[in-house]
């Protein structure tokens, strides 16, 4: 049986939800999100530290799912979109969660595991030459920052990046990325 995106869809708008979207990722919704999300750290009254940690990381996270979401083919496209994505931003006792999920092919699962697991099997001086290393000596891709994304989430939020891939099916799997952000820090 193949993964049910709906099903885990469901399961992450439990609790203390601040927004959550599924559907085609677009700039514009981008730029709702973060309006959206704006204006509900505000409600919260919630320090300015804070804010802008959880305003930064969800910029990098939406940069993330718009630039590497994989355009589904035609069978899938009729159910889910063209562009499908997820994103649930909550609290959770003190912290903020943000959690993407998206489609990605095979092929591309183990080159993404390797890159995450190495970000968090690194400390903070590490994050922070990598970091710069990638800003002074890497191309940038066609997709955008040349793999800064990620580690620059690992540096702003000094938390592990938690993952899933679930098989979908024999093409794909669907990728989920939870960040945490502390209130504490």
């Amino acid at each position: 049986m193949s993964f049910d995106v709906y099903e885990y869809y469901s399961k992450l708008n439990g609790g203390d939800v601040l927004m959550s979207f599924k559907g085609n990722i677009s700039s514009e919704l981008i730029s709702n999100v973060l309006e959206v999300v704006e204006s509900k750290m505000d409600e919260y009254n919630e320090s300015s530290k804070i804010r802008k940690k959880v305003y930064n990381v969800l910029v990098e996270s939406l940069q993330n799912l718009y630039h590497h979401i994989e355009e589904l083919p035609d069978e899938m496209n009729k159910e889910y979109g063209s562009k499908f994505g997820i994103l649930v931003i909550r609290q959770e006792e003190n912290m903020y969660k943000i959690s993407t999920g998206n489609f990605i092919s095979q092929d591309k699962v183990d080159v993404l595991r390797n890159k995450i697991d190495k970000i968090n099997s690194m400390g903070k001086e590490e994050l922070k030459d990598m970091y710069k290393f990638i800003l002074n000596h890497q191309r940038l891709s066609e997709k955008g920052g040349g793999g800064l994304g990620l580690v620059d989430i690992a540096r702003k939020t000094g938390n592990q990046l938690e993952y899933t891939f679930e098989k979908f099916d024999d093409i794909y799997y669907f990728f989920n990325l939870d960040v945490y952000i502390d209130f504490s820090q």
